[in-house]
């Protein structure tokens, strides 16, 4: 059987190694999360039956992590072996394939690989969560057999937001496991739009420079005893590069129209065009604006050029070319093929 896929997920899935290696765990992203940047982590696990993916919000990183455990419990002695370091995992679910009394009330024995599980779930900093109604999660076909309790979700620690899952049996259709959901608040992003900035080789920049160095100049270093003297050459030397930056400093917007090329010949310019309104005055604004971002984009080339040695950077759209297998594959100047 495959995965189904559909133009509004995304399905993240392991590759197989080998033929004997097939994935047993998916994960499933709507598209209206892509802001998030979701990634599959296979450089920290690659097991089968595990899946981590990352997620980046408000500037920090979280991670789930879906776990398939089979009749040997491979995935939950793989974790415990691993000895994993992840920071802000905020849920580890699925089906564990474990029966015991602690999350089954019908269930009346205790297992030892549920030991391990929590184990695991401790170095992660996560508890167990339970129900807002305590149903099985799956379902027997046989009306010999009893329903049970496999599928578990353990969630952060000390966290308000998330808590206590739900089990829906009405939602499972053909499959014998029901499906577990939990509500992840999103924190709104806040994205600056305004910010204090010097122009570059601008005069301000220039007397910013020299007021700093002058500044600095003037500090007493000479009875530096203690680190708490340090500490308050370090704070005053702070003070003097904030109250100059706010000094020579302005405030601009940012927008999608945002250039770094422009400077303030360019608003003059512009500004005149708008009051006279003559052809002339547009050509000089159209002079000044490609004349400088000409000067612009060649001071950037140089700064890759000689700075950086690598002067393809600002070029993407040249790669190098592909040739075909019958150019490509030649010894002593003829052709393999």
């Amino acid at each position: 059987m495959g995965i189904v896929n559909h133009p509004n997920w995304l399905t993240f899935i392991r590759e197989p190694i080998s033929s004997n290696d097939s994935p047993r765990v998916a994960i499933f992203i709507n598209i209206r999360l892509l802001s998030l940047h979701f990634s599959l982590c296979k450089d920290v696990i690659n097991h089968r039956d595990i899946l981590l993916l990352l997620f980046l919000n408000n500037g920090d990183s979280f991670w789930i992590m879906n776990v398939y455990s089979d009749s040997s419990h491979s995935a939950i002695k793989y974790l415990k072996d691993m000895e994993l370091n992840i920071r802000n995992l905020l849920i580890m679910t699925g089906d564990f394939n474990i029966c015991d009394s602690l999350w089954d009330p019908s269930y009346s024995f205790h297992s030892s690989i549920s030991d391990n599980l929590f184990v695991i779930a401790d170095s992660f900093n996560l508890f167990l969560s339970f129900p807002t109604e305590q149903v099985p999660t799956r379902f027997s076909d046989n009306a010999n057999d009893s329903n049970s309790v496999l599928d578990l979700m353990f969630l952060q620690c000390d966290s308000e937001e998330i808590n206590l899952h739900v089990i829906h049996p009405d939602w499972r259709l053909t499959s014998d496991h029901a499906p577990l959901t939990i509500t992840i608040p999103i924190i709104k992003e806040h994205i600056t739009t305004r910010k204090r900035t010097l122009i570059k080789n601008s005069v301000e920049e220039d007397d910013f420079v020299n007021e700093v160095i002058a500044s600095f100049s003037k500090v007493d270093t000479s009875n530096i005893s203690s680190i708490s003297d340090l500490d308050e050459i370090v704070l005053s030397w702070a003070d003097i590069v904030d109250r100059s930056w706010s000094k020579h400093s302005k405030f601009i917007n940012i927008t999608k129209c945002s250039k770094s090329w422009w400077n303030n010949k360019y608003s003059q310019d512009l500004a005149n065009y708008r009051v006279i309104k003559s052809i002339e005055s547009w050509k000089t604004f159209h002079k000044t604006v490609k004349l400088s971002k000409r000067e612009f984009f060649d001071l950037k080339i140089q700064e890759i050029a000689n700075e950086r040695h690598g002067p393809w950077e600002l070029m993407n759209w040249v790669n190098k070319k592909k040739l075909p297998a019958i150019e490509t594959i030649k010894h002593n100047g003829s052709s393999c093929l």
